[in-house]
């Protein structure tokens, strides 16, 4: 529903319900009282509330709700939080399809109904209200907040009582809306202002406490030509939770630099950076940022870097038992090299940093190269790459031959020089592990001889290769029977004696899940060992549709088998298993 109307004292007038001087009176216990227009008429005695209900249920062509009368579905309450009912005067009632039924006060509000939906993800009915009842429902229905939830500390480690929970966001946001100055958009160098005010300052803090709150792994602040849109990547998805007034896109910009110490003044050209927010419990989140010039300004992206939640055992990772068996068997070898392909956010990453876990120990001397480094261990000597200044991963990898390691870890192979070093380090007794963007295990050594590495180098170094992507789990709070059928099953790859035994399930959408029907993520892995049977397909230049048969035959599962087992386990859907993986 997409309201616009005039302002309402001008139709109270124009239906005669009130007059100019009781309006004029009206507008100055509005502005003094600094409560909306109906409820200043409505104290004063000008008129009944029933009455101005009434008037702008016929007026808006919404409904009225007697809130006394109707009974509220509980469990939408955790859709909306608590300060955004309060600010907004509005509470969810019930539900009907994809539709979100809420009581408003001011249902003319276009800000607040694109704000709940944005929020929610649903459409919006909205229904007319009485203010006073409203509030009473929002006090005798919401669970009353922690006061003693602890706070949090900014880059200097102070705490930091700014950063609020996520309940508090759409409270920030609005302040922030209300008292933020206009910042012109100018040719000149001056563009941003040289100090961010406090309600941007609590709108950031806001936006990356609720992206934490909600699990996300980055947030995309991104402008446009009428307004600035923030998404979250939740399970390795984008979903849409705010859009912002464009005039305060630089301010929003600058406060974010200056966090991550870039160069406020610099708009033409990316930037990258860094955010560290500090808590109070002693917890300690990164943010990678970076800025790029897009057609409506800068585009910022953060990723969220959180220590905490970094999941470093690998049975938990999801590897079927006998793929885990291989790469471990893989990780006790005394040289040789492990390679971990797949694409961007596939959780390679994750893997080689648990990898690493299993390996450090104190006899152990490890180095890395990474670009960038993502999280700090303990007793691993990890080193930053830097291009800019001939730091590659090549000349890394050179130096690190001279610092005595025993393992090595490349964050990547993007080129000869760095897997001819990485192939003949792990010749000379060293364990090598890095990654490669590939599509499956089997390509990799076909990728690995276009580089220009020989064959004979290839059987020789290679120990292990281990492809992956990331699903995402059915949410348990709404996972129910799917009903699939027989030919479907067929289709994707299950086997014939199973089809009429194997159960499928998918989520429902509930507030657990925010109504996506997932929650939560889990890795897909193809294992394939180097055995002697696949070093001779390599050393006579096998195709890697030929390695990939041999691979299946000495037992190696393939994604998408692995897939299929996740699905008949409950874990993903069927819709999943088609997104993530490719027929074999």
């Amino acid at each position: 529903m997409n309201i616009v109307a005039p302002l309402l004292g001008q139709l109270l007038m124009k239906a005669k319900l009130i007059t100019e001087e009781q309006l004029a009176e009206a507008l100055k216990a509005q502005k003094l009282q600094g409560t909306r227009l109906g409820s200043a008429l409505v104290k004063l005695g000008y008129i009944p509330e029933d009455k101005l209900l009434e008037f702008l249920s016929r007026q808006y062509n919404a409904p009225a709700i007697n809130l006394s009368q109707h009974k509220i579905d509980m469990s939408l309450l955790k859709l909306v939080p608590l300060e955004t009912a309060k600010r907004y005067q509005m509470i969810p009632i019930s539900k009907e399809g994809t539709a979100l039924r809420v009581a408003i006060a001011d249902p003319s509000n276009n800000f607040a109904i694109d704000d709940i939906k944005f929020l929610t993800g649903m459409k919006v009915a909205v229904h007319v209200a009485a203010e006073s009842a409203i509030m009473d429902a929002i006090d005798r229905f919401y669970p009353k907040p922690d006061a003693g939830k602890p706070g949090a500390a900014g880059p200097g480690g102070k705490s930091d009582k700014e950063i609020l929970e996520v309940d508090d966001l759409n409270k920030m946001i609005g302040s922030a809306l209300d008292e933020m100055p206009i910042v012109e958009e100018k040719e000149d160098k001056d563009l941003y202002p040289k100090e961010v005010d406090a309600p941007v300052v609590k709108l950031v803090n806001g936006i990356l406490m609720n992206a934490i709150n909600q699990g996300a792994s980055d947030i995309h602040i991104e402008p446009a030509d009428q307004m600035v849109r923030v998404r979250y990547r939740i399970d390795g998805v984008l979903q849409a939770v705010l859009k912002l007034p464009v005039k305060i896109k630089n301010a929003i910009t600058s406060r974010i630099k200056i966090l991550s110490h870039l160069d406020i003044s610099e708009r033409r050209l990316p930037q990258d950076g860094r955010i560290k927010l500090k808590f109070a419990d002693g917890r300690e989140i990164d943010f990678r940022v970076s800025t790029f010039p897009s057609l409506w300004g800068e585009k910022v992206v953060l990723r969220i870097l959180d220590k905490g939640n970094l999941q470093l055992d690998l049975t938990k990772l999801g590897f079927e038992e006998k793929a885990l068996q291989d790469f471990m068997e893989a990780l006790d070898k005394p040289y040789g090299m492990i390679l971990v392909t797949g694409p961007t956010g596939s959780g390679k990453t994750t893997t080689l940093y648990s990898a690493l876990q299993v390996l450090n120990k104190p006899g152990v001397n490890i180095m890395t190269a990474e670009d960038p480094i993502e999280y700090n261990f303990f007793g691993i000597n990890q080193g930053q790459v830097k291009d800019d200044i001939g730091l590659t991963f090549a000349t890394c990898l050179r130096s690190f031959l001279r610092q005595d390691p025993d393992i090595i870890m490349v964050g990547e192979i993007r080129d000869f020089e760095t897997a001819e070093i990485s192939v003949k380090a792990a010749l000379t007794g060293h364990l090598v592990l890095s990654t490669l963007h590939t599509n499956d295990a089997p390509s990799t050594i076909t990728r690995l001889i276009n580089m220009g590495i020989e064959p004979f180098l290839v059987a020789s170094s290679v120990v292990c290769i281990v492809a992956q992507r990331l699903s995402r789990k059915i949410c348990p709070g709404c996972k129910s029977e799917q009903k699939v059928s027989d030919d479907a099953l067929l289709k994707v790859g299950f086997p014939k004696h199973v089809i009429g035994k194997v159960k499928c399930y998918a989520g429902t959408g509930c507030p657990l899940c925010n109504q996506t029907g997932y929650k939560g993520r889990v890795a897909l892995h193809e294992v394939m060992p180097v055995k002697d049977e696949l070093k001779e397909l390599i050393l006579q230049g096998a195709p890697a549709p030929d390695i990939k048969r041999e691979a299946m035959r000495l037992g190696m599962l393939t994604l998408r088998q692995t897939a299929i087992r996740k699905v008949a386990a409950g874990i993903i859907t069927i819709e999943e298993l088609l997104r993530v993986t490719m027929e074999d």
